[in-house]
């Protein structure tokens, strides 16, 4: 029997090299070593580069998605705006975007004669993505409410953002934050405001953008301990204020607003409070030369289309836009936002490195034939599909809720499942975009490694998204928090919302995801009921876990649906039936029976092995 398998597996083909296909010019003979010599020739052959589709034409699972979320005289109406931008996506929206990627934004600080200038030197396509935005209404649709989209103008929105993400030029940054400035004001009761209708213009000579100026040298996620930049009140007006500090992460410096926090200074005492309730947000114009200075412009490993600055304000003027003290509770919406963008620019990134592979796959050969027809490589890419659709289902569940919440129709359920959600779908769809577009760039060979093919930057800009707004350990705690602040609400309106799935379980050939699915959700919501004292060690496992059974019963609702198609139904059955969904941390009594105190003893050693101060020699550089 080894024998035959030995005989199935050879594959001679693979490493014989048939003299009869050299094609030589001349051939000399060298008499001291009798070894022939062909002149060197590079040959006819041309590998065809992968290409770019029409975005949303291309996308199949976001088309049925929409179709099913939609009401039909809306997706009818939606989907003929969304071709046609899916086209301009992957032809003179792409040139703008690599041509940023190619003339990265710089400083300016004095011109030859050493005058002043303090300013970023962006191309002129970023200028022009900044015009192209307003047009499209990339921020305004979500804002514009129409009714003809009945609702679903979030929805309408994300979408095109998504389509939008890959070939922006990381221009959808900025407008991410633009999108969480407006977010801010709206729910602040600003609409009024000059900044509200420039944030939401569809006019390119009256659209601002809006940076967001939170991390300073202390810390980033650990704002309430790491802020230092203080507010002087301006004695001529009651919210205005003069702002002193150092903003160590400023994405988006060249925006034309900026949301910032900052501790007011007590003008009685000169005190400020410290701690979270020390924190007041505040809005600045960054045209102030005198009152703003530049000091660099981080040098990141990708993203480097975007300008991300270090600043000095220096007496800038800003605009108290929240109550005293309740600068962190004000910009939980706008988080709420910018993690939303995130997720899209996660997922569009799967989308785009699998569209560019799964086309490479007709265009390549190897070893006789298209690597589209060599087994191991398309269940390779079915993997990386898999991925992204279970990422792409968290996120327009999550624009869909979002939808809901913002046109009133939210249920009480609806809006709790929406605040689990958001921290979930940023932290999953991050981590996983890093596994798939890794593996993609393997599909091109060392061709994915190459810069000048326009691959690798879908990698290292996509590295950013773990990170920025709350790194997975970070939101994996922020699950707990709304788990603690709602006293378990959100995970009572999860449970419903599986159970919505579980109870309109209408294929029986898929029984055994609807068993897999309801088993899942027990393991969980079990788990966080009888250790609640265990949760925080296992945070990250239990978040994980929720958002791929959330996945996995959105999955299954979809490949439920009527206009459901064979590879929808595949996806269900493969997320349910093939993986882990839950880790065996959660599930095994391990955990459970053993003191926690042995874990984290044992998760010490084994970090710290080895580590004495005395062999440290010099710091990194």
């Amino acid at each position: 029997m080894f024998s035959v398998l030995q005989k199935k597996i050879a594959s001679p083909v693979l490493y014989t090299f048939p003299i009869k296909h050299l094609s030589l010019t001349s051939i000399n003979c060298n008499t001291s070593v009798g070894i022939p010599f062909a002149k060197a020739k590079e040959g006819s052959f041309v590998q065809d580069a992968p290409h770019l589709e029409n975005s949303f034409e291309g996308d199949a699972f976001l088309k049925r998605n929409l179709e099913r979320l939609l009401p039909n005289e809306v997706y009818s109406d939606v989907k003929k705006e969304l071709s046609v931008f899916g086209a301009r996506v992957a032809t003179d929206i792409y040139r703008l975007g690599r041509e940023c990627e190619l003339n990265p934004p710089y400083m300016k600080l004095k011109d030859a004669w050493a005058n002043p200038h303090n300013r970023v030197v962006t191309c002129e396509s970023w200028k022009e993505l900044k015009r192209l935005s307003a047009r499209e209404g990339i921020v305004a649709l979500a804002y514009e409410r129409n009714p003809k989209h009945q609702g679903f103008s979030r929805l309408i929105q994300m979408s095109k953002n998504y389509l939008y993400y890959p070939s922006s030029g990381l221009y959808s940054c900025p407008l991410a934050m633009t999108d969480g400035a407006a977010k801010t004001l709206e729910v602040s009761g600003l609409k009024d405001h000059e900044a509200y209708r420039n944030l939401t213009s569809r006019d390119p000579e009256r659209f601002w953008t809006s940076g967001q100026w939170m991390t300073e040298k202390r810390g980033g996620s650990d704002v309430a301990g790491g802020t230092e930049t203080l507010a002087v009140q301006d004695p001529s007006s009651k919210n205005m204020y003069r702002l002193y500090g150092y903003k160590f992460f400023s994405s988006a410096t060249d925006a034309d607003v900026a949301l910032t926090l900052a501790r007011i200074v007590d003008p009685s005492t000169g005190k400020t409070t410290a701690g979270t309730r020390g924190l007041s947000l505040f809005l600045v114009h960054v045209d102030q030369p005198s009152n703003l200075h530049l000091i660099r412009l981080k040098e990141k490993l990708g993203t480097k289309q975007l300008p991300t600055g270090e600043l000095l304000l220096d007496g800038m003027n800003a605009e108290l836009l929240s109550p005293p003290g309740r600068g962190v509770a004000s910009i939980s919406h706008m988080l709420n936002i910018t993690r939303l963008h995130n997720a899209s620019g996660s997922v569009s990134a799967m989308r785009r490195i699998i569209s560019l592979a799964r086309d490479y796959s007709n265009r390549r050969v190897a070893f006789g034939k298209p690597i589209r027809n060599h087994p191991l490589h398309v269940r390779t890419l079915a993997d990386m599909e898999l991925e992204c659709r279970a990422g792409f289902i968290l996120f327009a569940e999550a624009a869909r809720l979002l939808s809901l919440e913002e046109s009133g129709a939210a249920s009480n359920d609806q809006q709790q499942l929406l605040r689990l959600l958001l921290p979930l779908l940023k932290l999953y769809t991050g981590k996983q975009c890093i596994k798939v577009v890794s593996e993609g760039l393997e599909s091109f060979g060392g061709q994915g490694y190459m810069e000048d093919t326009g691959i690798p930057v879908i990698l290292r800009d996509a590295q950013v998204t773990p990170i920025w707004e709350g790194t997975t350990n970070i939101l994996s705690l922020d699950v707990l928090r709304a788990v603690a602040k709602t006293e378990g609400q959100v995970l009572i309106a999860y449970y419903q919302r599986i159970q919505g799935v579980l109870d309109s379980s209408a294929n029986p050939s898929l029984s055994e995801c609807y068993s897999l699915l309801e088993r899942y959700r027990s393991q969980l919501l079990s788990f966080a009921q009888n250790n609640p004292d265990k949760l925080e060690y296992v945070a990250r496992d239990f978040a994980f876990g929720l958002a791929r059974t959330l996945a996995g019963a959105l999955l299954l609702e979809h490949a439920s649906w009527s206009g459901a198609v064979e590879s929808d139904v595949a996806a269900a059955e493969r997320w349910l039936t093939q993986r882990d969904l839950v880790a065996q941390s959660l599930v095994v009594e391990q955990i459970s029976n053993r003191c926690l105190t042995s874990f984290q003893k044992l998760d010490e050693a084994l970090v710290f092995d080895g580590y004495d101060a005395k062999h440290l020699l010099s710091p990194l550089f």
